[in-house]
């Protein structure tokens, strides 16, 4: 019997499945997703595949449960343990606006109330301790926590991330107070978090740990429970570093799993971009709710410090995605002035785009493709069966208002979302320092084909890349994804001060630490976040034992004139040590399997047989097993030998 990996991705819209043999064959299913039971989607998923619970080596899982956690704010109550005289952090943030210009936009509320932050009566400095945690200290802290009744509670001292004994000492006198009163409650450091300078972020980082473990742990125990009783695998679960931990780990590390289903996608196309031998590209993920843009680097997926996740800022190491409220499902609608809009409204899975026939009868972007002939009326995978008839009737109630054909109303509609999706590639590209012209589109997703010619004309793109499986590339990435574990550890320290034999002894003591046993096989990683001597941002930088400071502050010094253009007459100084245990991906064979062509505007016809020299000029529409590729006029597409299709200018 044939042993597969699997990786399941449950979008807004669909959940999607892919399993890879041994053998590198890859079989796809697709199913609707459950907005008000994740777990059934996913195991409805691994039931349409029909495979066997013995013939899985592993289950990957994308989850989104943390990200609708914080965009819903359904999490924990947390009380957050902060040092006397900075319990106001959460609040007071950067002190940046949450818009220049808009002076009534503001900051999402914090996940912990003002009345829910414990001054904690401590101090330490960088010389030492100023003022020493006494027994009256932990014991008011101790009296103030059980009176709040917490589901998790969240201690973030001053200056933990290198002095944490404080820290330590409170959490073991509010675990034994916790116990003894019979509540099972988490209790989280954020030196065990975060180790890393900055208090604000620390401590934003520590809270969103603590308001999201606890339902990471309710869906993750129930879906191992509900796998393991049907004879599956328990899941690995992926995180938003581009690895997997095992669904116990991931349990302990709710935070790291903020962007576990975006960060499949980018892992899926940076394995594409690899086979082609493109090593920079800019990638867009298409579903049905959101537009997913990431960024490929030395072949690569860029992996940056951590940033904003639905307004909450979770400084742990991800990779680059930013998602945009533009998706086949988003909703088109008139503003107040008369301009047409697409989202962030989505129709979702319930009752999706109003050609599905589930009871949607507000025009979506896919609705306009359908009005458009690009997406063929007719059964689809996933359960779903286009109506050209609904399309156009919820098309008509843009287009009468706007006094313009349907037609023109769909075009329109497709360029607004167009244009929402371009904005977010230039700022992932440009703000970077890298030419969108220089690199290559990889679209995917289910509305990534349609839209990839559009982009890159936008964007003046030359060449696109259609992965093979493009509708459930994120699925792939899953099941590509290696075991990986992150850990980092404060390193304050000058680039010249560094001994080599002290930073050696560092790096191989990190990840050793890593390690849950002698035997593994796991590849350790090592970077270094660089930054000159008072700069506000920082560059991660690979390193290894054996590097010298004078070795890290060259690659700091040309990495920081590859991104910004310029370097500083200024010292180069660390702040911490990134340190990955990384595994072997799975092994694949990228393969063609195109077939069965719409019959839309001018269709082509594609089957097992097709010439892979030969070219398609658009306009011309390929229908994919699980998308739709447009072909638009002026471009031409390559069938290549891997799968998947390469465009060109015509």
């Amino acid at each position: 019997m044939k042993r597969v990996a699997a990786g399941v991705d449950v979008g807004g819209t669909f959940t999607d499945l892919a399993a890879i043999a041994e053998d590198g064959e890859i079989l796809t299913t697709k199913v609707l997703s459950i907005p008000t039971d994740r777990a059934t989607g996913v195991l409805a998923a691994i039931y349409a595949s029909k495979i066997s619970g013995s013939a899985f080596a592993f289950i990957a899982h994308g989850t989104t449960v943390v990200t609708n956690l914080l965009l819903e704010r359904t999490g924990a109550r947390v009380v957050a343990c902060v040092t006397s005289g900075f319990t106001d952090l959460l609040e007071l943030r950067r002190q940046e606006r949450a818009s220049l210009y808009d002076l009534t936009k503001h900051h999402p509320a914090p996940l912990v109330t003002r009345d829910d932050v414990i001054p904690v009566r401590e101090r330490v400095v960088p010389e030492g301790v100023l003022h020493a945690l006494d027994d009256s200290g932990i014991a008011e802290v101790v009296q103030a926590v059980m009176a709040r009744r917490p589901e998790t509670v969240a201690i973030t001292l001053l200056h933990a991330y290198a002095s944490p004994a404080h820290e330590t000492l409170l959490q073991q006198a509010l675990t034994a107070a916790l116990a003894g009163a019979g509540v099972n409650c988490d209790v989280i450091c954020s030196h065990d978090v975060l180790p890393e300078i900055r208090e604000y972020e620390r401590l934003a980082t520590t809270v969103a740990e603590a308001y999201a473990r606890p339902a990471v742990r309710r869906y993750l125990g129930d879906l191992k429970s509900r796998l393991t009783a049907q004879g599956y695998p328990a899941p690995r679960v992926m995180t938003s570093a581009g690895g997997t931990l095992a669904s116990n780990d991931a349990a302990e590390h709710a935070a790291s799993l903020a962007l576990s289903g975006p960060a499949g996608g980018v892992t899926g196309a940076a394995a594409i971009a690899r086979a082609l031998g493109i090593r920079g590209a800019l990638t867009i993920d298409i579903g049905g709710t959101s537009a997913d843009v990431g960024l490929i680097d030395d072949g690569e997926p860029l992996i940056e410090r951590g940033g904003d996740v639905a307004g909450v800022p979770i400084a742990l190491p991800r990779v680059l995605v930013e998602a945009v409220a533009a998706g086949g499902g988003s909703i088109g609608w008139l503003d107040a002035g008369g301009a047409l809009r697409a989202g962030p409204e989505s129709a979702g899975a319930v009752p999706g785009p109003a050609a599905y026939g589930r009871g949607g009868v507000r025009p979506t972007v896919t609705d306009a493709h359908v009005v458009l002939g690009h997406v063929a009326a007719g059964e689809w995978s996933g359960g779903v069966t286009i109506d050209a008839s609904l399309a156009r009737r919820a098309m008509e109630t843009l287009s009468a208002p706007l006094g313009v054909t349907v037609e023109r109303a769909a075009e329109a509609l497709i360029a607004t979302a167009n244009a929402t999706m371009a904005r977010a590639l230039r700022r992932v590209s440009v703000e970077r320092g890298i030419d969108p012209r220089s690199v290559a589109l990889v679209a995917f997703g289910g509305g990534g084909p349609l839209h990839a010619c559009g982009l890159a004309e936008r964007l003046g793109m030359l060449t696109i890349v259609i992965p093979p499986h493009a509708g459930v590339l994120s699925a792939v990435g899953l099941a590509l994804a290696p075991e990986r574990r992150e850990g980092l550890t404060s390193f304050v320290m000058e680039t010249g001060a560094i001994h080599l034999d002290t930073l050696k002894a560092l790096l191989e003591r990190e990840a050793q630490r890593l390690r849950t046993s002698d035997g593994e096989t796991l590849t350790s990683r090592w970077w270094a976040r660089t930054r000159f001597v008072g700069q506000g941002y920082e560059l991660d930088v690979a390193i290894a034992p054996g590097d010298t400071g004078e070795m890290i502050a060259a690659r700091f010094l040309e990495r920081h004139k590859a991104r910004t253009g310029f370097v500083l007459d200024r010292g180069v100084e660390c702040i911490s040590i990134r340190t990955a245990l990384v595994g072997d991906p799975w092994p694949v064979r990228f393969a063609r399997g195109q077939r069965n062509a719409s019959r839309s505007e001018p269709a082509v016809d594609v089957d097992d047989s097709f010439a892979l020299e030969r070219t398609i000029t658009g306009p011309a529409v390929v229908r994919l097993p699980d998308a739709t590729l447009r072909v638009g006029a002026g471009w031409s597409a390559r069938a290549l030998p891997t799968g998947g299709w390469l465009m060109e200018p015509a």
